[in-house]
């Protein structure tokens, strides 16, 4: 199990795929006509991010964080 750090990471990736890719995808979108291929390549790479980025959501919402040492419960103290 990953722990709280290392889901931070994987956070931060998924967002940057997802917003990256967007990006990716509407300049491409943009530049059709002045190069198509360029056009249709930045669309093709900008789409397989951002899909990414959504497919690791989900993989990311099957993770479970792992306690860390420190973080155990403490016997909780009854009041009178």
């Amino acid at each position: 199990m990953p722990s709280a750090r290392a889901l931070k990471r994987y956070d931060n990736l998924v967002w940057a795929l997802i917003f990256g890719g967007l990006l990716v995808l509407v300049l491409g979108i943009a530049s059709h006509d002045e190069a198509a291929i360029a056009g249709w390549s930045l669309t093709v790479v900008g789409g397989m991010a951002a899909v990414a980025g959504i497919v690791m959501i989900f993989v990311r919402s099957r993770m479970r964080e792992t306690p860390e040492a420190d973080a155990q419960s403490k016997p909780r103290e009854t009041q009178r």
